[in-house]
């Protein structure tokens, strides 16, 4: 398998979770494999998550786990028939006082604030934007519209305002549930969903803190999908280890026109600001049924790639569709081929930058050197893996290996561009671990006798700085 700078996140679900294929596909190129908390029990992913270990041990490769939080649930509810038909011009009723099935003419909310957060005027988006509905009026705990763009609607469909502005809180009871079950397996990840400024995600790090008695600390993704977040975007990201492009219900927000300029804003920012990117929402969609993408989805996820991403993220097309191994190798043939068009302008990088941390700019200066020198290969040993982030944070055609004696580290760098996270355990004495390092590099066949190669490492062994 060529070696890929981007890294691909795939999410596990019934079409996913035979222990055989899963494995292939981390085989294939999955690095971080997504755990959906909108579906399933505690135990349900507990046991998921044991599936994935298992797998990753079996394939000889380490791969993350993230834990996607399900946030707010702001939805319709049910109807007697499963579903209903509306169609342009009729009136339709969304009613939180509700309690029977709905119907062709009203449905209950499971968003039961809704009737507070809407006015006569307001344009509401349901099923991901497929179904357009006007309020006409607010009547007590009844909303009273007019389908403008009809079409199929079923149980439990997602309610969007267009502009935004739906208050609903980030973090529900059960995404406080749901972040204890995945610190009870050390999920390397935990997604949190609909944040709208930094209170959300500093909210749900102390959640983490103190779900995790035995100090694990996961990394943060803020997924970026409502339109209030926008304006916040610097700050969500500061309290965030990395953010998600979420273009589904971002773009039932902002416009669907909006959405790639600001993919492009959000992977740029994220990547001065020393944070991860994760680039999502249908990106090989007609892989579900189909064994070959798009051409227009190659271009998106080679755009993505070129954009700087750190990841690619599939979401139905592994959990539900019917190729999720053949789309994983579609995925990695993409990155790889776009990462081979890439144009490298690391002396423009450094250009205006100023570097305040001893141990970044030794980061940097390793980077620099072994651009110029053209080195095989650029080691870093690492115990949080900050190193490792900073190199990957400019494009470069060395490829960077970390080192690092901590299992967590080595999952949690699973994510980022352009690293290959390696577990070894090294001498305290640090002439020792170098070469110890290097040895280990020699065996896997990353350096050979006469290569020229980049190293660097914090003293006194396994200390910051």
């Amino acid at each position: 398998m060529p070696r890929r700078a981007t890294k691909i996140v795939a999410t596990l679900g019934p079409a996913s979770s035979d222990p055989f294929l899963l494995e292939q596909m981390i085989r294939a190129g999955v690095n971080v494999v997504r755990l959906n908390f909108s579906h399933g029990t505690a135990q349900d992913h507990i046991e998921r998550a044991r599936l994935v270990r298992e797998a990753a041990k079996r394939a000889g490769r380490e791969v993350a786990i993230m834990a996607d939080l399900q946030g707010p649930k702001i939805r319709v509810g049910k109807f007697a028939e499963g579903k209903v038909f509306l169609q342009p011009g009729q009136t339709f009723v969304l009613d939180a006082a509700r309690t029977e099935l709905g119907d062709m003419d009203a449905v209950g909310l499971d968003y039961k604030a809704l009737p507070r957060e809407v006015k006569a005027g307001d344009v509401l988006l349901l099923n991901d934007g497929l179904i357009v509905i006007v309020v006409d009026a607010v009547k007590g705990e009844a909303i009273y519209t007019t389908v403008r763009m009809g079409g199929e609607l079923s149980n439990n469909k997602g309610i969007n305002k267009q502009g935004g502005g739906l208050t609903a809180p980030a973090l529900t009871g059960k995404d406080m549930e749901d972040i204890r079950t995945a610190m009870s397996f050390h999920a390397d990840y935990v997604a949190v969903s609909f944040p709208k400024n930094a209170t959300d995600m500093e909210m749900a790090r102390q959640l983490c803190s103190v779900a995790a008695e035995d100090g694990h600390r996961p990394g943060l993704i803020a997924k970026i999908e409502r339109a209030e977040a926008i304006p916040h975007l610097e700050e969500i990201l500061l309290a965030s280890d990395g953010i998600m492009v979420a273009r589904g219900d971002l773009a039932v927000e902002v416009g669907n026109a909006v959405v790639p300029a600001l993919q492009k804003r959000m992977i740029k920012l994220a990547r001065e600001h020393d944070r991860v990117v994760i680039t999502a929402t249908q990106m090989m969609e007609s892989m579900i049924t189909n064994p070959v993408p798009t051409r227009a989805e190659v271009s998106d996820v080679a755009n993505a790639v070129l954009d700087g991403t750190d990841a690619v993220m599939l979401s139905a097309e592994t959990a539900a569709g019917k190729y999720p191994l053949e789309t994983v190798m579609e995925m990695a043939k993409i990155c790889h081929a776009a990462e081979g068009g890439e144009v490298f302008e690391l002396d423009a990088d450094f250009t205006g930058k100023t570097f305040i941390r001893i141990d970044q700019t030794i980061a940097m200066g390793a980077l620099f050197t072994a651009h110029h020198l053209g080195a095989k290969a650029i080691v870093a040993m690492t115990d949080s893996g900050s190193t490792a982030l900073w190199m990957s944070r400019h494009l470069i055609q060395v490829p960077i290996y970390a080192l690092t004696s901590k299992i967590a580290t080595q999952r949690k760098m699973t994510l980022y561009r352009n690293v290959r996270p390696l577990l070894i355990d090294t001498s305290a004495d640090r002439d020792t671990a170098l070469a110890e390092a290097e040895a280990d590099l020699k065996v896997r066949g990353i350096v050979q006798t006469g290569d020229v190669y980049a190293i660097t490492c914090g003293e006194p062994m396994g200390s910051p700085g």
